[in-house]
């Protein structure tokens, strides 16, 4: 199985100037949507016709950009672990991941998630991530990890909520001089039968 580790990356203020936008933060033109959690639609990766749509959503809303090739390492490889949150038919949130063999350990890696300033604080994120981490712990995952940025709050709040422990601090990771939390979410071990 391939390795893959997320790359240092040029942040969006040394790449193109635009600002980062944190998960917490909404902007003066982005009002909140309001809408029933019944309402939003969640669908997994099926094709090339969604990859446009993660791929605006990720260049809106994170720091960093990625090419299409990162793009399509992770849809290609491992769709059942991408979903998709849809309002009225507009994509609204995405969470894109994998899982392989690292130091001996069968592991999931969430590589991004998304979820569109006005419609964050309803749960879609929460969704998404519960979806692939079900899907990785079905196909035998030990463990999910991922790093958040350290002024990311929101996120950090999030994968508290589900979880994840701080299992190290990457000092300077980001190219822009941020450092990020490596999180790391533990599945337990099914207990074993005492002739095993």
């Amino acid at each position: 199985m391939q390795r893959f580790e997320k790359p240092k990356r040029r942040s969006r203020r040394e790449v193109g100037g635009r600002k980062r936008r944190s998960m917490e933060a909404t902007t003066k033109d982005e009002e909140k949507v309001e809408f029933d959690a019944s309402e939003i639609e969640y669908v997994s990766y099926s094709g090339e016709h969604h990859l446009p749509l993660i791929m605006n959503l990720v260049d809106q809303e994170l720091s960093e950009p990625y090419s299409i090739f990162t793009y399509r390492y992770f849809v290609y490889l491992w769709p059942q672990l991408s979903f998709l949150a849809f309002h009225k038919g507009k994509c609204v949130g995405t969470v894109v991941c994998k899982m392989g063999e690292h130091r001996n350990t069968f592991r999931g890696y969430i590589a991004m998630l998304v979820v569109i300033n006005s419609y964050r604080g309803k749960g879609i994120a929460t969704e998404l991530v519960t979806r692939s981490i079900k899907v990785m712990m079905e196909s035998g995952c030990e463990e999910v990890t991922l790093e958040a940025e350290v002024t990311n709050k929101g996120a950090l709040a999030l994968y508290s909520r589900l979880g994840f422990i701080r299992a190290k601090r990457l000092f300077h990771y980001y190219l822009n001089g941020v450092d990020a939390f490596r999180l790391k979410l533990l599945f337990p071990h099914p207990e074993l039968h005492p002739s095993q």
